[in-house]
């Protein structure tokens, strides 16, 4: 009977690590390469993952914001794929940086001309965009994934204050705050660079004193084992005498 409720219990703790471990649903993302600073340009990644098993992704449509529209908006080749960019005009004329926008990139569609992004794989589409908005902290994109069986799943769900995560949430991309008077853009993807190389120095010097503990550990065992070596064959030697 103990031996079964130890089994039981160990059934259900397994079960639950399995689920706690379990990672987030991936989704389409964007990301800047670097800092994307306001009033400034940044290259962003959108990011696509192939969550399917048996299907390939074959094309990517991202909308981009009309309520914050950018003038410039180019797209880097990709081998593979194909590229349109789309312009509309604005129902609204926009005022950027004392200049009136008409008209602004509002959609850019990836096609794929091979096997597109397979399963277990992802793509990045990267796309040079300015220049951003200065009254905004952040840029949503809806974004639609086609699969080669014709599936489309519509990454468009804008995520509310306080509410969780929805289930196919919209790329979003955070925007950074513009740098003090007489510093620019570059400088913060500066700052931004330095940070993540200390990080990584901070991260290098943990792992050298964890080796170094480890191997003292070691040390520490095999002095210790001599010493009862040592103590056993003293007490032969007391015993034969």
């Amino acid at each position: 009977m103990k031996a079964s409720r130890i089994a039981a219990a160990a059934a259900v703790a397994g079960s639950a690590v399995v689920v706690l471990s379990s990672p987030a649903f991936a989704h389409v993302s964007v990301q800047p390469e670097g800092t994307a600073v306001k009033g400034g340009y940044a290259v962003v990644d959108f990011k696509v993952p192939n969550e399917r098993d048996d299907a390939s992704t074959t094309k990517l449509e991202v909308t981009f914001p009309t309520d914050h529209p950018l003038a410039s908006v180019m797209p880097e080749p990709i081998s593979g794929w194909t590229v349109k960019v789309t312009k509309s005009k604005l129902a609204k004329p926009a005022e950027m940086h004392g200049e009136t926008i008409t008209e602004a990139v509002t959609k850019v569609t990836w096609t794929a001309t091979g096997k597109g992004v397979e399963p277990g794989y992802f793509q990045k589409f990267p796309v040079s965009v300015g220049m951003l908005p200065t009254d905004a902290d952040q840029l949503v994109f809806k974004a639609l994934q086609t699969y080669s069986d014709k599936e489309v799943v519509r990454w468009i769900e804008v995520q509310k204050d306080g509410a969780e995560e929805p289930d196919n949430p919209a790329p979003v991309l955070e925007l950074a705050a513009a740098p003090a008077s007489g510093a620019t853009a570059e400088d913060a993807s500066d700052t931004s660079e330095k940070t993540e190389n200390t990080a990584a120095d901070t991260t290098s010097a943990a792992d050298s004193s964890d080796t170094t503990a480890r191997v003292l550990g070691v040390v520490g065992i095999a002095v210790g084992a001599a010493g009862v070596a040592y103590g056993v064959l003293a007490g032969r030697r007391r015993t034969t005498v």
